[in-house]
C-alpha cells in the first residue's frame, strides 16, 4: 500500500472537484482540510476486496462536506445576527427607560396599586420585588397556577389602562 502523502497528492484534484461541484466558495481552506482528513480516515479503513478506493473515498469526502455545509447553514439560520437597525432601536429603548427614575416609577406604581385587588398586588410585589415566577408564587400562596395567572392578567390590564396614556410603564408590564 502506498503512503498517505502519495494518496493525498493523487486525490487532490478529486477534493477540489467536489468542492467546486458543491459550490463551496467560503472557507475553502477549511473544506479542503476536511477533505484531507476524511480521505485519511478512508485510507486507513479501506478494504480493497470490497471495491475500488476511488469510489469509496469520493462518496465519503463528498458526504462529509455536504454534512458540514448543512451544519453551517443550520447554525447560520439559528444564530443570525440582527441587522444594524435592530441595535439602534434597542439603544433608543434603553435610553428611554433610563430617563425614568426608579423612585418615580415606584411612586407611580404605589398610586396605581390602590386600584388593584389584594391578589393582584401580591402578584405585583412577588414579581417585581421578589422576582418570583408564576409557579413560585402559586406554591408560596398555595393556590393553582391558573389563579396566579388570573391575578397577573387582571393586574396587567389595570396597569396598562392607567399607564397607556402616559406610556411610562407599558413596556415594563408587557
Amino acid at each position: 500500500m502506498e503512503s498517505f502523502e502519495q494518496t493525498a497528492a493523487q486525490f487532490d484534484p478529486m477534493i477540489h472537484k467536489i468542492m467546486n461541484s458543491l459550490n463551496i466558495y467560503k472557507n475553502r481552506d477549511e473544506f479542503y482540510q476536511l477533505g484531507l482528513i476524511t480521505l485519511w480516515n478512508v485510507w486507513k479503513v479501506h478494504d480493497p476486496e470490497k471495491g475500488p478506493f476511488f469510489s469509496y473515498a469520493y462518496g465519503f469526502v463528498k458526504g462529509k462536506m455536504m454534512n458540514e455545509l448543512t451544519k453551517q447553514a443550520n447554525h447560520k439560520a439559528r444564530y443570525a445576527n440582527p441587522k444594524e437597525e435592530f441595535w439602534e432601536v434597542i439603544e433608543e429603548a434603553v435610553e428611554d427607560s433610563q430617563e425614568l427614575s426608579t423612585t418615580d416609577l415606584l411612586h407611580d406604581l404605589l398610586k396605581s396599586c390602590r386600584t388593584l385587588s389584594e391578589n393582584q398586588r401580591k402578584w405585583l410585589k412577588y414579581t417585581l420585588c421578589d422576582q418570583l415566577t408564576v409557579r413560585e408564587i402559586a406554591d408560596k400562596e398555595q393556590v393553582s397556577l391558573s389563579a396566579v395567572k388570573n391575578w397577573r392578567q387582571g393586574a396587567r390590564e389595570k396597569l396598562k389602562s392607567i399607564y397607556d396614556n402616559s406610556g411610562k410603564l407599558s413596556t415594563l408590564i408587557s
